[in-house]
């Protein structure tokens, strides 16, 4: 662990994360948000590893299209599940499309 400030007012820390884990509270379990647990070879995690987050879009490549400014790390292609697309945001966020 080490501290760092840009600003005398500020400090900083920075340090490893091994982990993350988010814990959502809900009222109604029905409604809750789906997750998804992986596991697998390296080369099979890392594929899902970076993104922040899923979304379930209605119309995938307009979502693709209409993500101004975004880069395509992997264009919309077909998966075991449906369609997918990944795509880091010019805010450094990494999100996974999915959607007909």
């Amino acid at each position: 662990m080490t501290f760092a400030g840009p600003r005398d007012d500020v400090m900083m820390l920075a340090m490893a994360v091994d982990a993350v884990v988010v814990r959502q509270r809900v009222e109604d379990l029905d409604a809750a948000v789906p997750f998804l647990l992986f596991a697998g070879p390296d080369e099979a995690v890392q594929r899902v590893a970076g993104v922040a987050a899923t979304l379930a879009v209605a119309d995938l490549n307009a979502a693709v299209e209409e993500a101004g400014g975004a880069e395509i790390v992997m264009p919309v292609q077909p998966t075991p599940n449906g369609r997918r697309a990944v795509l880091r945001h010019p805010g450094g966020g990494v999100f996974e499309y999915v959607g007909p």
